[in-house]
């Protein structure tokens, strides 16, 4: 029993640390729904790769939130946290080319724009990493490690791969953010990550469109956890977030927990795409 008290103990630190700063208004999972997932994200790294990140936290962790705070300021920043894959027709929504040239010359820049870049801007960040280590320029590696991770966290938000991102198409305003930051933070407690361990990414705009239709496959399953938690109900009061979350809180727990595999993997792929450089120590 002390043992398991020890685990709780330290557990609880771990969530009152990351549950400071969250700024009003943010969309997905919220500031501390991605200061959690790229905190676990480190302990899927590799012994060569790991020790730098650990001595990059404390940065990383700050600017991990950066484009939340972007799109405050400028909400054309929204179309690069966000696919709208209905607007290509139906699941899995091959009428959308993965190369980003050719859906250009299908749809138009300004349809893009419009639907959204997400899976394009985790394979652009990925690349700016790859070459930033490969530069040795840790200083921006640093910087777009957590961009990059930040994109790779929305790509696991399934209201981030929808035309229905805040519920206004199914009758349920608001239903992202009850779902996403709204759970994070009223059970971060109970929420207990199991990342796997990085694995290498052969294409990462590819694999960023196949985290995404992953995520839009759970867009049902939460609306009706929606539904269902708030029948009999005047408001969403905390019996609608106990209900919510006894039936959909498994489905942010696995987001979370791939999220995290997936950004350590992205940072591990474009650590072994410049050629397993050496990172400073710190």
């Amino acid at each position: 029993m002390q043992g398991r008290d020890r685990r709780w103990g330290r557990r609880a630190s771990v969530a009152a640390l990351l549950l400071v700063l969250l700024p009003t208004g943010v969309t997905a999972w919220g500031a501390n729904g991605h200061r959690l997932v790229t905190h676990k994200a480190i302990e899927t790294l590799p012994p060569e790769l790991r020790p730098w990140f650990e001595a990059n936290w404390n940065f990383i962790s700050q600017h991990v939130t950066d484009p939340l705070y972007a799109v405050s300021k400028n909400s054309a920043e929204i179309r690069f946290q966000r696919i709208e894959f209905e607007k290509y027709g139906r699941f899995p929504f091959d009428l959308l080319p993965r190369d980003y040239k050719a859906a250009v010359k299908k749809f138009g820049k300004p349809a893009l724009d419009a639907n959204g870049l997400l899976p394009w801007q985790i394979g652009l960040y990925s690349e700016r990493l790859t070459n930033d280590m490969r530069a040795g320029n840790w200083n921006d590696a640093r910087t777009d490690a957590a961009l990059l991770a930040f994109y790779v966290g929305e790509a696991h938000d399934p209201f981030s791969t929808t035309d229905n991102f805040d519920g206004h198409v199914s009758g349920q305003p608001g239903v992202d953010a009850r779902f996403d930051s709204n759970l994070v933070d009223r059970f971060a407690l109970f929420i207990y990550l199991r990342p796997n361990d990085a694995f290498f990414i052969s294409d990462p705009t590819d694999h960023a469109f196949e985290d995404c239709l992953t995520s839009h496959s759970w867009l049902q399953a939460i609306l009706l956890a929606d539904r269902r938690a708030r029948a009999g109900l005047a408001d969403y009061t905390d019996d609608y977030y106990d209900r919510f979350y006894n039936t959909a809180g498994a489905i942010v727990i696995r987001q979370l927990s791939e999220a995290s595999t997936e950004i350590g993997s992205y940072w591990l792929t474009a650590w072994i795409n410049a050629g397993k450089p050496q990172p400073p120590e710190h």
